[in-house]
């Protein structure tokens, strides 16, 4: 029996309220920490991606449990009064941006509750006090992205975009408005480029970055014809990016002399170099500002030893060198060891030194290292349950940790708490707008 072509509404499990496509109507009552509507339907209650309370909803059921349902918003019958425009024609189906329709001020309201909620549930602490939100630019932030490629073997096109969201799938992006407006301008005319390459069935992915030196790196799956490389190279100057390639190689190579990307810390009198593929944060005006506060929270004293982990290339090392700490930076990446150690040569910067070593595995100080007193980390989603447990043994006065998962820190600010430290202070920074993404920063001090 042949199939349709249009998809079946899925069967319901043997204890599910709804069908897997089932459309479902419902008024919201309020938001979860990431930024979905709540309502209740049928006793059961219901997550609706996309909607605000008090709106009265027609919602997509996308998975369904026995007392849970999650949706996706369809249609509205009444419609909140703050509910925003949405700036882009892609934000239904993007997996970028899920708050686009959302006032900033409830934005922030929601990844500060977030962050409260996830200290109260696993550490049972509160600050004792909390920060205002740092908050930056609402749009035109975002100076680098990584464009996904897929070539569709039924159309023979290339698709260029962004994840759908909850799903592999992409969208085919004309636009997006969080970039940096010059990032943004490349963006509306990369799938044009792409699709015209001889070998546009076999790339990889792109990443455009911006700030000092901008460049587009490109991920290719065979070797580029010798008519694709000039097409290449000739929209790179027309854009004025650097051209990065990325074969076979396990990192991507300069093509013309190319000059590695940099980004500026002014406030600091500082310019720090990074190859394409090193972590960088994405967003100038949010790095300036989350140092600035880090420099003014920690305050180190002239000459203070300083511990920074989870170093990258010196975000943080370098700036608490120039305001006189004498800083040790240590680092996971033997690459972005020597780019830092590099950074600190070419900003005249002598009272800081870094070196590489696992940070998921006791730390291990070098002998002849000073007393630390002060510590600043910043790890990865997974945290640093490890770091926090060694820094109370080398009794660390303040540590100053920055965090892009609220549920990690919180978990070793329980960590830090049971060691006889205090949280002493805590706040959000909104380093992606739009988004459910919250970073956080949060001083403690050993009682």
């Amino acid at each position: 029996m042949k199939r349709g072509r249009g998809r079946a509404r899925a069967a319901p499990a043997a204890d599910a309220p709804a069908a897997i496509g089932q459309r479902i109507e419902l008024q919201l009552e309020r938001l979860t920490h990431d930024g979905r509507g709540i309502g209740r339907w049928r006793g059961r209650t219901v997550f609706v991606e996309g909607g605000l309370p008090g709106e009265q909803v027609q919602a997509r059921v996308l998975r369904a449990r026995s007392k849970l349902i999650e949706t996706r918003l369809e249609s509205l019958q009444q419609v909140s009064e703050l509910r925003q425009p949405l700036r882009c024609v892609h934000a239904d189906l993007c997996g970028g941006c899920s708050l686009q329709h959302m006032a900033r001020e409830q934005q922030l309201e929601i990844k500060q509750q977030a962050l409260a909620q996830q200290l109260q549930h696993f550490a049972q602490v509160e600050p004792q006090q909390w920060a205002p939100a740092l908050e930056g630019p609402a749009y035109g932030y975002r100076q680098r992205t990584r464009v996904a490629l897929r070539w569709d073997r039924g159309r023979r096109e290339l698709d260029v975009g962004f994840r759908q969201r909850a799903s592999s799938e992409l969208v085919n992006v004309e636009q997006c408005p969080v970039l940096v407006p010059e990032l943004e301008h490349v963006l509306t005319r990369l799938p044009a480029l792409l699709r015209s390459l001889d070998g546009a069935d076999a790339l990889g992915h792109v990443e455009l970055i911006g700030a000092e030196h901008p460049a587009l790196v490109l991920r290719h799956l065979r070797p580029l014809s010798e008519a694709d490389s000039n097409r290449l190279q000739a929209f790179a100057a027309e854009c004025e990016l650097g051209l990065w390639l990325q074969g076979e190689e396990a990192n991507a190579l300069a093509v013309n002399g190319a000059l590695e990307p940099a980004y500026r810390l002014t406030d600091q009198q500082l310019e720090l170099g990074f190859a394409p593929g090193d972590f960088t944060q994405v967003n100038p005006q949010m790095n300036q500002a989350m140092v600035n506060q880090a420099l003014d929270w920690l305050a180190p004293a002239s000459g203070e030893a300083v511990l920074d982990l989870f170093c990258g290339v010196g975000n943080f090392a370098l700036a608490l060198a120039r305001a006189g700490a004498k800083v040790t930076g240590i680092e996971g990446s033997a690459e972005m060891v020597a780019r830092a150690t590099d950074n600190a040569r070419k900003n005249d910067l002598d009272e800081v030194h870094f070196l590489a070593a696992d940070l998921s595995k006791p730390l291990e100080v070098p002998p002849g290292s000073p007393q630390y007193t002060a510590a600043l980390l910043d790890p990865p989603r997974d945290g640093a349950g490890q770091m926090v447990v060694d820094l109370a043994a080398l009794a660390v006065e303040r540590i100053l940790y920055i965090s892009c998962n609220p549920a990690t820190l919180a978990r070793d600010a329980g960590i830090l708490a049971g060691k006889g430290y205090t949280l002493v202070r805590a706040g959000i920074m909104d380093m992606f707008p739009q988004t459910a993404h919250v970073e956080a920063m949060a001083l403690f001090r050993r009682q």
